[in-house]
């Protein structure tokens, strides 16, 4: 029973088609079957449901990918358990939700690969929950979220940063205040299956406001671009950092009970990447702290360049 062919089955267990992880292991699909076949006859039984099409994995089958999750973790953890915190090699696949994904992250990532050149990065976009389903299943070593309003057990949370959320508006709304701007211009919506639009909702439901919803985005530039032309007002996260080529617009708290995001590095528990994930945090905690962007923040609040 080589470790190849756990992987493979790992693959087959999260993609549900022999094809789907042949795509995600490099191999072809008559390749994929014939591993499959051979870690069958190895273990002397049936793996698979093959009375359909597709085959599907049956109850040993699942009971034997869970062994093999927590033996591939500790294979792959074999060799940087003995290392020096310093060698930051390898591999790491992160997960990012899209606020983070024009500013930030970016930004981040190129301050971490100056540091660690021979670290291979992966990014996968997401809304926090998808993320964290994919931190349960082991499918990515770390993910930048929300803080969820409940927190999953076997999952570590360290904050990045709090980000306000704020009402943006075009400079053409005609008005500076909140109040009145969400109840006369058509609003925005943050997808509501984002946490920070569940937290927007909450808000807005707490204030008795009633909006008339124009659409609902869970892109942060889409919905800059629809409110800088004029079609709307939206509530977003005041983002730690700006995309490099941010849209004119004014930035208006929303008042002493305003909700705020917070923004955190997410992580299995029994991670055995610390050390790499340890410098994915200090890169987007140094990100966050250039003065430059924090000033470029401050400057564009009422729309100001």
């Amino acid at each position: 029973m080589s470790i190849k062919h756990l992987r493979t089955l790992v693959a087959v267990s999260e993609h549900e088609t022999f094809s789907k992880a042949a795509t995600a292991v490099f191999l072809t699909h008559a390749a994929v079957s014939q591993q499959m076949r051979q870690l069958e006859a190895e273990c002397g039984i049936a793996l698979f449901d093959r009375s359909k099409r597709t085959p599907r994995l049956n109850a040993k089958g699942h009971a034997l990918v869970a062994r093999a999750r927590a033996l591939l973790r500790d294979y792959d953890a074999l060799v940087p358990s003995i290392l020096d915190d310093a060698a930051l090699t390898g591999e790491i696949t992160l997960g990012a939700v899209p606020t983070t994904l024009t500013g930030l992250v970016p930004v981040a990532l190129a301050g971490l690969k100056e540091r660690c050149p021979d670290l291979h990065l992966r990014l996968r976009p997401g809304l926090t929950g998808a993320l964290l389903t994919a931190l349960e299943r082991h499918e990515l070593d770390a993910a930048l979220v929300s803080r969820p309003f409940l927190e999953p057990a076997g999952i570590t949370f360290e904050d990045i940063d709090v980000e306000p959320l704020k009402l943006i508006a075009s400079e053409q709304a005609g008005s500076s205040d909140p109040d009145e701007l969400l109840r006369t211009r058509p609003f925005i919506r943050f997808n509501r299956d984002a946490v920070v639009g569940t937290q927007i909702e909450h808000w807005i439901q707490a204030r008795g406001l009633r909006v008339r919803e124009a659409m609902e985005l869970d892109n942060l530039d889409a919905i800059a671009s629809m409110v800088h032309a004029n079609l709307g007002v939206s509530i977003v996260p005041e983002v730690a950092v700006l995309p490099f080529n941010p849209l004119p617009l004014q930035w208006l708290p929303l008042g002493a009970d305003a909700p705020s995001r917070a923004l955190c590095i997410a992580f299995p528990s029994d991670t055995a990447k610390r050390s790499v994930i340890r410098a994915l945090r200090a890169a987007l905690l140094r990100a966050i702290s250039t003065p430059a962007r924090r000033d470029k923040n401050r400057t564009l609040e009422g729309g100001a360049e």
